[in-house]
């Protein structure tokens, strides 16, 4: 059977990343500009050639009259510009046409030619008609008449001339902007790459920890979240090995035992030895389950999503309804204490079995017989939490604290203690309230 082909795509680079954004961005800003500059070049052209068609009939309207055309200005090399349009002047006086500078008045249709103002007409010559901005004006009734024209073709030119030089300076500007933005986000990233280093090269296991006198006040945080976490992981760390060599202590005294009660078995298989050699394997396994119990609960309830809302009674009572059997053999008795009201916490309900059972076959196995033993779940304004409770440390059972001793009760409160931890409670130990004299107790703060 083939396997499935995993997609690995590489991570991205984050100077990259802020460069494609920033590139981005100035293009959008220089886009932005290029249109404003050449709907203003276009604007500012048809208001200059405008005021071009005005200044020159405002000239030709307080001229002298005259019936000869004079010499077209275009035609003198010196007086040429680049952005000096060439315009044509019609003139009437008394409504007799006196001035064509250009020879247009056949061209143009008298009744499209305004009066006064701008206007734009269309001008026709060899069959080709184009459109040409005109203005018009016209002193006292019956009196001349000026009207100036210019090619709405070159007024484009103009425009378009004008956009050109804004915009050039924009498109030339551009890549140098962008080179300099690369260098600044190169420059930029330096202490986060001189942070990361120093990431990769810590040795939280070792009790190494970045320094906190950094030169930039955005990294304070994220060095002290970092340090943090190294400290969680050096806690957790010896948690764990504190709970390893808890665990080798505890399987090396039944092993040691397993080990000279069958030597000694072979030799000599009386009922006695070999029911001491059972005893010791049972141990051995209850050692071995509680941490494959251990283990199965963190396997499941590592998501969020394996939390709810569990009333702490209906745990107990289930609890105690499948120990019954075995408090009975022991001569022991189990009860229930809880409110009316179910007192609920947020919790995950197999690492809060696998506790609160551990606390129930503590108080069974490691007291002597007729021990009263009671589950208790309370709730208060300040806190809520489930204890267990017996009475089996009494005057007359003076023999039973040495047994205690030997019993490997220190690894099942191990797992209660780490299990609490995991559910956000406490794990306390006191004498309890009168007879009782041992209490065990989970609490939470509400």
């Amino acid at each position: 059977m083939k396997r499935p082909v995993q997609d690995v795509t590489s991570p991205r680079l984050l100077r990259r990343y802020l460069l494609g954004w920033a590139l981005g961005a100035l293009l959008v800003v220089w886009l932005l500009l290029v249109t404003l500059a050449w709907t203003t070049a276009f604007h500012e052209a048809r208001k200059f050639s405008d005021g071009q068609l005005v200044a020159v009939a405002r000239l030709w309207l307080a001229a002298a009259p005259s019936s000869a055309p004079p010499q077209a200005i275009a035609d003198a090399p010196e007086l040429a510009h680049e952005y000096l349009q060439e315009v044509a002047v019609l003139a009437w006086d008394q409504g007799l046409l006196v001035t064509d500078t250009h020879g247009m008045a056949g061209g143009l249709q008298a009744a499209s030619l305004p009066s006064q103002g701008f206007a734009t007409v269309d001008f026709t010559a060899a069959g080709v008609t184009r459109a040409w901005r005109a203005y018009a004006v016209q002193g006292s009734p019956g009196a001349r008449r000026v009207l100036v024209l210019m090619d709405m073709q070159q007024r484009h030119e103009l425009g378009k001339d004008i956009a050109e030089h804004v915009a050039q300076p924009a498109v030339l500007v551009l890549p140098l902007v962008a080179l300099l933005l690369w260098w600044a986000i190169r420059r930029g990233l330096r202490p986060l790459d001189h942070l990361s280093r120093d990431v990769a090269a810590l040795d939280g296991l070792a009790g190494q920890r970045l320094d906190t006198a950094h030169r930039f006040r955005e990294f304070s945080s994220t060095v002290t979240a970092i340090n943090n976490l190294v400290d969680s992981l050096q806690t957790r760390a010896r948690r764990e090995r504190e709970f390893a060599s808890d665990v080798a202590h505890e399987l090396r005294t039944p092993l040691a035992a397993l080990s000279l009660q069958a030597s000694a078995a072979q030799h000599d298989p009386t009922p006695e030895r070999l029911a001491q050699l059972e005893a010791t394997a049972l141990r051995a396994g209850h050692i071995l389950s509680q941490l494959l119990d251990l283990a199965r609960a963190q396997r499941d309830g590592t998501g969020r999503e394996a939390w709810k809302d569990v009333p702490l009674g209906e745990i107990a009572s289930g609890l105690i309804a499948s120990h019954a059997q075995e408090g009975f053999e022991r001569g022991h008795e189990l009860s229930l204490e809880q409110p009316d009201e179910p007192v609920v916490r947020h919790v995950q309900p197999m690492l809060l079995e696998l506790a609160l059972r551990n606390l129930i076959e503590n108080a069974l196995r490691h007291t002597p017989a007729d021990t009263q033993v009671v589950v208790e779940v309370w709730q208060t304004a300040l806190d809520a939490g489930i204890s267990v409770s017996d009475d089996g440390q009494r005057a007359d059972a003076p023999s039973f604290t040495q047994a205690q001793a030997t019993s490997g009760l220190g690894l099942g409160l191990r797992l209660v203690q780490r299990i609490a931890e995991q559910l956000g409670a406490t794990l306390q130990r006191d004498t309890g309230e009168a007879p009782m004299t041992t209490r065990f107790t989970l609490r939470w703060p509400r």
